[in-house]
């Protein structure tokens, strides 16, 4: 063969691979997906939403650099539950996982391992809440159950092993180090960073156990809506056992180890996990300020206080729990800004999709209350906050009735794979994105734990922009309509108000089409029903 010949052809591959090397540069590269969910992180507790209670200035970049979502709502508020939605796309009552009792079916599809399928290197850290080995991921380092603040216990992958430190520092360490040193870095991937705080006991970190102690919190003002037995609604609000004043443990909860009559609360006992140093820590913080109220308040007869006493008291309590339940979110919120400086610093910030959500609202105060269970704004709704450098403009602001449900389609919309059909949620990609603005107009939501720990009634119920139906069902038959427009603290049900005669009727129409869209009856209730009685009838001895 001529040398001109051979020249001729040499040309001819090197423009052939010239070609193929910028078709491969032209093929979009995937995003990667963190995404971090804290445990009963209310939206009022977070600075971007404007509640005025804290500063969270790390979650709020997420917001200022992307999207904040103000109507974000749950399919069902408690915690297994809503984690089932957040990785199945579906309803409770299609995934199986209706309460916090029954088991969850890890082999049925969910979104990480379709992404896993597709390219992905996955990654579970922190709490998950649901029993069984996790499925989807190529590492999981999660916490058995609830988890503690001190010293926890985690299984990596599968295999129990206690770190000393506190839990929200050690749960963002290990997602520090899996970005680091853990995942594979030829791929994209997802990290579902799942901090334990702010759950229930608000056990706060060492560096901030005193923060807040020079504030006082004034509370919500339908605070003491228990006096007027929660007029203007119905039985369901009545016979709920969320109430700060009265179900709060004097040790659990508010961390006292003697309550006024002088009694040991068990707290010490709890106390044992900690080392000497955390114990000294804990010991210097809470002991002058337990001394103190024991000593205003110790020894009350609390059938001869008076309303003002009672008032005075139960205002201490709010500050109690309102102080430690803020605590543990100041340390949340320094891991995220721990998870974004690491992005920046290693040039992942542009290609990774990073959002900011709790597993439901929850209750500060507002009626009284703590906790969440209910459809009431305070518990359906839930913080989310999104950014993604590529498709959100900084500064975005969507109103719209995005659920949990939409995560998993939203994430394989990004990663660019086919959600299956069995997945009920919808993509909100392009309207963060400013795409298009075509949205449901209505959400659907669910609660099945009852008889259980704080009473909440079995309901279900529809939401659009402006109005709410809920139905108390099993032990109770009644309804609640609402009007968030003129009433957004929900202390008035008007569905016997003849002036909204037609809006009732427009929601039970909404109510019927949304459990016929995904699949929900009255026989799902009854299933369930009788499924969680049998365990709850076992368990107590029935």
């Amino acid at each position: 063969m001529s040398e001109s010949k051979l020249y001729f052809l040499f040309l001819v591959a090197a423009f052939a691979f010239s070609c193929n090397a910028k078709e491969e540069q032209k093929q979009p590269q995937k995003p990667n997906i963190i995404f971090i969910m804290a445990d009963d992180h209310a939206y009022q507790a977070i600075s971007a939403y404007g509640g005025g209670l804290n500063e969270t200035p790390n979650i709020d970049r997420i917001a200022k650099e992307g999207a904040i979502f103000t109507r974000a709502t749950v399919t069902n508020s408690i915690c297994a539950p809503s984690r089932a939605v957040l990785l199945t796309g579906k309803h409770s009552f299609m995934n199986g996982k209706v309460d916090n009792i029954q088991p969850f079916n890890w082999d049925q599809d969910n979104f990480p391992k379709l992404m896993q399928a597709n390219g992905y290197t996955t990654a579970l850290i922190g709490k998950i809440h649901l029993d069984g080995q996790p499925q989807g991921f190529d590492y999981s380092m999660v916490l058995p159950g609830q988890g503690h603040y001190y010293n926890p216990d985690f299984l990596i992958n599968g295999e129990k092993k206690r770190i000393e430190g506190y839990v929200t520092d050690i749960t963002t360490d290990l997602a520090l180090d899996w970005l680091e040193n853990g995942r594979d870095k030829e791929k994209p991937f997802v990290m579902l960073y799942h901090q334990k705080a702010p759950h229930r006991n608000w056990k706060p970190a060492p560096e901030y156990l005193t923060l807040y102690d020079d504030k006082e919190f004034t509370p919500p003002a339908n605070f003491f809506d228990e006096e007027t037995n929660y007029q203007g609604r119905g039985t369901a609000a009545r016979e709920q056992e969320m109430e700060i004043d009265e179900i709060m443990r004097w040790g659990r909860d508010l961390m006292l180890e003697v309550n006024p009559n002088g009694d040991s609360t068990g707290l010490a006992g709890d106390l044992k996990r900690f080392n000497p140093e955390q114990l000294k820590a804990w010991r210097e913080a809470f002991d002058p300020k337990n001394a103190a109220f024991l000593k205003a308040y110790g020894q009350l007869d609390e059938k001869t206080l008076s309303m003002e006493k009672k008032r005075e008291i139960a205002i201490w309590k709010y500050n109690r729990y309102i102080k430690n339940y803020l605590r543990t979110i100041k340390s949340v919120d320094d891991g995220v800004g721990e998870v974004l400086d690491y992005l920046e610093a290693n040039g992942l910030a542009e290609n990774t999709i990073v959002v900011y959500t709790s597993d439901q609202g929850f209750y500060l105060g507002e009626h009284g209350w703590f906790d969440k269970r209910f459809m009431y704004e305070e518990s359906f709704r839930t913080p989310l906050l999104v950014k993604y450098p590529k498709e959100i403009k900084p500064g975005t602001t969507i109103k719209n009735l995005v659920q949990n449900l939409d995560f998993a389609p939203t994430f394989l919309d990004y990663a660019g794979i086919e959600a299956p059909k069995e997945m009920q949620g919808e993509s909100f990609r392009k309207l963060v994105s400013g795409e298009s603005k075509e949205w449901r107009d209505a959400v659907y939501y669910t609660y099945y734990e009852y008889p259980a720990e704080h009473s909440v009634k079995r309901h279900n119920g529809v939401a659009t922009d402006r109005y709410k139906l809920i139905h108390f069902y099993y032990d109770i038959d009644e309804w609640e309509l609402y009007d968030l427009e003129k009433d957004p603290s929900e202390m008035n049900n008007v569905y016997d108000n003849p002036e909204y005669a037609e809006v009732r009727e427009m929601m039970h129409k909404k109510f019927e089409e949304v459990r016929e869209k995904y699949g929900d009856s009255d026989a799902n209730d009854k299933r369930f029903l009788d499924e969680y009685m049998e365990v709850y009838n076992r368990r107590n001895g029935k």
